[in-house]
């Protein structure tokens, strides 16, 4: 593999991707929504929607808002993916991915919403909503 040739797969292996192209740095996502999705904050690369394939017939996905869907493994429940129809790019849970991953977080986003249970103090760039402008 090279440093822009990733492979990954959900807990059971049942749904397994490649992505070849460059991986974009970890963003944290604290918002309800990830919260919900995956039982604490969301940790997610992207890549190019062309770059990615996938392997398997359990990758299922939900229209958790309008144009924007999540990927996730039918058999195990493993989240994968989130893909916002508007973009050329498909965000990639990093946890998914195997490793050596060379990625690194580089901030964290909706800590307005954050759980009331834990404090982000990894000293990274924090943004109350998403870090766009």
């Amino acid at each position: 593999m090279t440093e822009h040739d990733h492979t990954g797969a959900c807990l059971c292996g049942a749904v397994r991707y490649r992505v070849r192209g460059p991986l974009r740095p970890v963003i944290a996502c604290h918002c309800k929504q990830c919260q919900r999705w995956s039982g604490h904050i969301v940790a997610a690369t992207n890549a190019g929607r062309g770059d990615l394939s996938v392997e398997g017939t359990e990758l299922c996905w939900f229209e958790s808002t309008p144009g924007i869907r999540r990927g996730f493994c039918g058999r195990c429940g493993s989240s994968l993916f989130w893909d916002d129809s508007s973009t050329s790019s498909v965000s990639i849970m990093a946890g998914s991915l195997d490793p050596p991953t060379g990625l690194q977080v580089r901030s964290n986003i909706f800590v307005a919403d954050k759980g009331d249970y834990y404090d982000v103090t990894d000293g990274l760039p924090q943004h109350a909503q998403d870090e766009t402008p």
